[in-house]
């Protein structure tokens, strides 16, 4: 079955405080939430990695069969699993737990044979990224895939984890990518001695074929691509949270361009997307049928 996107990056495992000494596990991971995201929507997705042999992976592997994924792109191994401990909420503070970790044994040799004829879009980002030797594997797939001709879409979403030494590798995936989505915060978190919107120059400079999908919370977001910049303030919602509000924008842009929207409407799924997931709590996953009612 030709998919219309597949999704590399981590699926972990959050764990987040409910006071005292209680926890709650909830699936998660910016890569894992994209491939949910775009399934929601309608698009045939799948994540790719690995996950582990116990509760944790157990849970994973539940949700992405729930959720539709093709699980034919998940190998479950003899490892620990990738853990994000939120010890605080408000103000939020985490920390990864992944030493040794399940993700870090991708292998690409091990997906389904011929799994890209016909894909629509590969997408890479978040902490995967930085996780060796995860990341140099993932980037030597992204530049086979575009040298193949396929579309890549990209996502920094940078993380406390992440160092100045890991800046050359998201240079370097602006240069291969079609689609980016960055946030200010991201723009912030990577070039802090920058105004955002000097840095996303920068960045536009180095790939002025790529189309670039600016997010900023509250002050809406902007269509940036070699024709047209496009900006649209954000919808009046009920906020509950806006955990995975950046990953489902990113859902709802890759529907509309797989779907043939021109520019305008690709702003709008975006930001519809975005919205829907922030009235509600946690990593919010909006259905095609929700989208469209929000349009």
């Amino acid at each position: 079955m030709e998919l219309d996107v597949v999704s590399f990056g981590e699926a972990l495992t959050d764990l987040v405080t409910q006071g005292g000494d209680r926890f709650r596990a909830l699936p998660g991971g910016a890569g894992w939430n994209v491939a949910r995201a775009c399934a929601a929507l309608g698009l045939r997705s799948a994540w790719a990695g690995c996950l582990s042999r116990d509760s944790f992976g157990d849970q994973l592997f539940a949700a992405s069969r729930d959720a539709g994924l093709d699980t034919a792109f998940i190998r479950r191994v003899d490892a620990a699993p990738l853990l994000a401990v939120v010890d605080r909420v408000d103000p939020p503070h985490y920390f990864f737990l992944g030493k040794g970790a399940a993700d870090l044994q991708f292998d690409e040799a091990l997906l389904p044979p011929g799994w890209q004829q016909g894909l629509g879009y590969a997408h890479f980002g978040g902490i995967s990224l930085v996780r060796e030797p995860l990341g140099s594997r993932l980037e030597a797939l992204a530049i086979r895939l575009k040298a193949e001709g396929l579309r890549i879409s990209f996502d920094p979403n940078h993380r406390a984890l992440m160092q100045p030494s890991d800046l050359p590798r998201l240079l370097r995936f602006v240069e291969l990518a079609d689609v980016i989505k960055i946030s200010d915060e991201d723009l912030r978190g990577y070039f802090p001695q920058l105004p955002p919107e000097q840095a996303l120059q920068a960045l536009r400079d180095r790939h002025r074929a790529a189309s670039w999908l600016l997010t900023r919370g509250a002050d809406g977001a902007s269509l940036l691509t070699p024709d047209a910049e496009l900006h649209a303030a954000a919808r009046q919602i009920k906020l509950v949270d806006s955990v995975g509000a950046g990953d489902a924008s990113l859902a709802g842009l890759l529907r509309a361009r797989l779907r043939g929207e021109p520019a305008q409407r690709q702003l709008q799924f975006a930001l519809a997307n975005a919205s829907l997931a922030c009235e509600g709590a946690g990593a919010v996953a909006p259905s095609w049928a929700q989208l469209q009612a929000a349009l």
